[in-house]
């Protein structure tokens, strides 16, 4: 895993090996173990390194082939290398010369062209330069584990694994997208591939682009997410063990490291599972938990401290555990810097996965996460009751409802300054939603349909928003997060699992806040139901049959207690940046009922508090470092 950026001159001109460096010592954290460039004449490439296979100095990049004709800068790791690389030497066309897999790109695009990228088992973004077709061709995973942005004017086309690498070429201008914003108050996320950097774009996920001087970039899409609208019939136990095979293969792939590997463990079952099946394959090794101080939380909150579960569980599976607790007022001493490495805002509150990451980097250099489980089995029953009980052509205005999770279309004119308004009502986010949904290709006349194409919105905006956060969060800190359950062969053959095997129509109850709900057990129990069952072949039935139990901070309680003051003095100061942008009474109201205790708007404030230190790294001058 790496951090790749570069820029290809589409109007001739040589790139300066000055600028190219300085964008690549932006995104110098992602990878502390070497660096190099790559420049001939209007294209240059450069590559962060974090070593984790082939720690020698041929796993190093950019890499070519024989000729050099071929070259790439990759982040990632490809899972099923090893067989590629044995089907390309078969051919007798390609010699290898380093144990890395980066190695398997380069040859596999002499052998497969653009056909390559549908090959590939793993999580990755790269950039290829061929040079008999003077042609970049850029790719991401297709889950979109690995962002990869780029910014082109009709001169230049330049990208990177972070925008901070692309802001630190000097023709990129400075702007707020204002379509983007509208977007990120609306869902607490983007849905299209904007940005809130007005003119970077983020390659969307299962997509590769093509770059020639003289041409429009091409995108094309190769792969989705596709729900058998029609799906097999399929026994419970039969469904179940074909699971907890593809899930063990998941985990043991993804394995492959020459560096310390652990686990993130919750006490739940995804993250449990995980570290029962590395424990299997590695022998003893290191687990990490994060829990907090509960002693001024109330309701809900009591329960979201996670560390006496993990604790057990770490007994039962004997790891080596490591823990930490976080205070009120740990958010505050972290939010600039979360911020700078965070740059593309996306959901949920992340300081407490950045302390998490920070505690695992001490001690390993990867760690496998439980993420997806619950987006591809089902793991937010309250989400999806409008797919149960909405009329096929109220589904998507009814859904649509559910996800405006910061600030409904009704109150966006109290909350826009007025002189904005204008440019965001030519980007209507209920279009925006209604546009990913429709990308699901379901009829959306069965209840099953329309429960399959909540879990499609959920896997291509919810998870594909939790995956760009969590890789700025472990990269912060030279660290590679792995996902086991976004191993395709385990996600194909989830796409095929009835809606009947992962829910119990019980659990589909009504109306819920989403600011509240997050730690409701008797909510949180009746889904992913074939994945308990396939699970309880090798964890206890306290741990399969336990309700989810999502990962958050008390805040809040202390958004109304001990950071009360640390708020007020960013939120209700009218000269904050964010005011150029936001309405100051409508922010002060919210505020107001917060902290009364009439309405949580713990993401409100969150996302408030994010963009505030957004604006202030990165609206205008040099990025602060």
């Amino acid at each position: 895993m790496c951090g790749i950026c570069g820029v290809v001159q589409l109007n001739g001109e040589p790139v300066q090996a000055a600028t190219l460096d300085r964008m690549n010592k932006e995104i110098a954290h992602r990878g502390p173990d070497g660096h190099g460039a790559w420049i001939d004449g209007p294209v240059g490439l450069a590559h962060r390194r974090l070593a984790i296979i082939d720690l020698t100095e041929t796993g190093r990049q950019p890499m070519r082939n024989e000729d050099g004709s071929v070259l790439v800068t990759y982040s990632g790791e490809i899972y099923n290398f090893r067989e590629l690389r044995a089907e390309l030497e078969a051919t007798g066309r390609h010699a290898f010369h380093s144990q890395s897999d980066t190695e398997v790109l380069v040859h596999g695009y002499e052998e497969w062209g653009e056909e390559s990228v549908c090959k590939l088992n793993g999580h990755f973004a790269y950039a290829l330069w061929d040079s008999r077709r003077r042609r970049l061709f850029l790719a991401r995973d297709r889950f979109g584990t690995r962002p990869l942005y780029y910014f082109t004017d009709g001169k230049r086309f330049i990208f990177g694994s972070e925008v901070k690498a692309i802001l630190a070429h000097p023709d990129v201008p400075r702007g707020v997208d204002l379509a983007a914003l509208n977007e990120y108050f609306t869902f607490q996320n983007i849905l299209t591939d904007l940005t809130l950097f007005k003119g970077v774009r983020l390659l969307p996920p299962g997509c590769w682009m093509s770059v020639e001087a003289g041409k429009a970039p091409v995108l094309h899409r190769y792969w989705d997410y596709r729900f058998d609208p029609d799906p097999p019939k399929m026994e419970m136990g039969e469904a179940a063990g074909e699971l907890a095979r593809l899930f063990r293969q998941a985990v043991t792939r993804q394995l492959m490291s020459e560096v310390p590997l652990g686990c993130y463990l919750s006490g739940g079952m995804d993250s449990g599972s995980i570290t029962a099946v590395a424990r299997e394959n590695l022998g003893r090794l290191c687990t990490f938990t994060l829990g907090f101080d509960l002693s001024s939380a109330s309701g809900l909150e009591l329960g979201f401290d996670e560390r006496e579960r993990a604790e057990a569980l770490s007994n039962l599976i004997k790891t080596e555990h490591y823990e930490m607790v976080l205070h009120a007022g740990d958010m505050e001493q972290v939010l600039p810097q979360l911020i700078w490495h965070v740059e593309d805002l996306r959901v949920g509150q992340c300081y407490p996965n950045y302390y998490v990451a920070r505690l695992a980097s001490k001690f390993v250099k990867v760690v496998l996460s439980g993420a997806g489980g619950d987006e591809l089995f089902g793991g937010y029953p309250w989400r999806y009751y409008r797919g149960l009980n909405a009329p096929p052509d109220q589904f998507q205005r009814s859904y649509y409802d559910f996800w405006q999770r910061l600030v409904s279309d009704e109150d966006k004119q109290r909350l826009f300054r007025g002189e904005l308004q204008g440019e965001m009502s030519h980007h209507p986010t209920f279009e925006v939603f209604r546009s990913v949904l429709d990308g699901a290709n379901l009829p959306l006349e069965s209840a099953e349909d329309r429960i399959n194409a909540c879990l499609y919105f959920e896997l291509k905006a919810f998870l594909h928003g939790l995956l760009v956060i969590e890789d700025r969060i472990s990269f912060a800190h030279g660290l590679e997060t792995r996902a086991p359950f976004l191993d395709n062969d385990l996600v194909d053959f989830a796409l095929r699992v009835p809606v009947s095997l992962k829910l119990d129509p019980e659990s589909l109850v009504t109306e819920v806040d989403e600011d509240d709900v997050l730690k409701s057990r008797m909510r949180a129990s009746g889904g992913k139901l074939v994945l308990r069952e396939a699970m309880s072949m090798s964890m206890p039935a306290h741990v399969t049959g336990r309700a989810k139990q999502g990962f958050s901070a008390p805040d809040a309680s202390w958004f109304r207690g001990e950071s009360i003051d640390y708020v007020n003095s960013l939120l209700r100061d009218t000269r904050s940046p964010i005011y150029e942008f936001l309405k100051p009474e409508y922010v002060m109201g919210r505020l107001d009922e917060h902290t009364s205790g009439h309405i949580n708007h713990r993401l409100f404030i969150w996302s408030l508090l994010s963009f505030e230190w957004w604006l202030r790294n990165f609206a205008s001058g040099d990025v602060p470092n």
